[in-house]
């Protein structure tokens, strides 16, 4: 099933990934994509607002009906492959170009009703100084001009339905590929460790002092280095 189609552009939005969860709530189909120009409060994961300047930014919502189990990874994997080759998927669901954070990904819906939304940010024509002071140091960009990111959009767009045609086990050994965590030092509320890969089921594995663990989901950071 096609995706990216119909499409609702806001010049300026409180959130995309709210007006995309209103849309499914009312019926709009799979694939309704909601971009905007600015969000007025964007949200980041672990309730964190995601702050990007008017018209610099990547900004969109995909409505996902039946979503595939390992969607974050396959949103990872497509935004990475659309920055280029040098771009890494930090689990669960961050992209880092030189271990600075380009871009972020978060998964609301509703597992009952068998739907998701899929809020994507990125920074395409970001200037870091731009930001909010506290992110500055972790935050990256891509820095294209601000009229690239139409283009870049479709560009993902495609990427990611050819992703979520994926098979998990392609979808895996791409993640592994590109994994930002792999034989780094990290640490997570409970605990610390080295990055030990990706497990069938897309957690993060982690070689403690007591032995390995699997994560299936939270907050991982690097603890040498930008990116966390």
């Amino acid at each position: 099933m096609s995706i990216g189609s119909p499409r609702v552009h806001f010049r300026a939005v409180d959130s995309t990934n709210e007006r995309a969860r209103l849309l499914a709530a009312a019926g709009a189909p799979h694939g309704t994509l909601v971009t905007a120009a600015e969000q007025l409060a964007g949200r980041g994961r672990q309730g964190r607002r995601w702050s990007s300047p008017a018209g610099r930014a990547l900004l969109c919502s995909l409505l996902l009906r039946e979503p595939p189990r390992l969607l974050p990874l396959m949103a990872g994997l497509a935004v990475a492959e659309t920055v280029g080759d040098g771009a890494l998927v930090k689990w669960p669901n961050d992209v880092l170009v030189h271990g600075r954070k380009v871009a972020g990904i978060l998964v609301e819906g509703r597992p009952r009703e068998q739907w998701a939304v899929l809020g994507i940010g990125v920074n395409v024509a970001v200037s870091i100084e731009e930001l909010p002071e506290e992110v500055r140091a972790q935050a990256g960009t891509l820095g294209l001009p601000a009229h690239a990111i139409e283009g870049w959009l479709t560009d993902l767009v495609k990427r990611l339905a050819c992703w979520l045609q994926a098979s998990e086990d392609e979808v895996l050994e791409a993640v592994r590929l590109r994994d930002a965590l792999r034989e780094q030092p990290v640490r997570w509320t409970g605990g610390s460790g080295i990055g030990a890969g990706i497990d069938g089921d897309g957690r993060l594995v982690v070689a403690t002092s007591d032995g390995r663990v699997a994560l299936e989901s939270g907050e991982v950071h690097l603890v040498s280095g930008a990116g966390g």
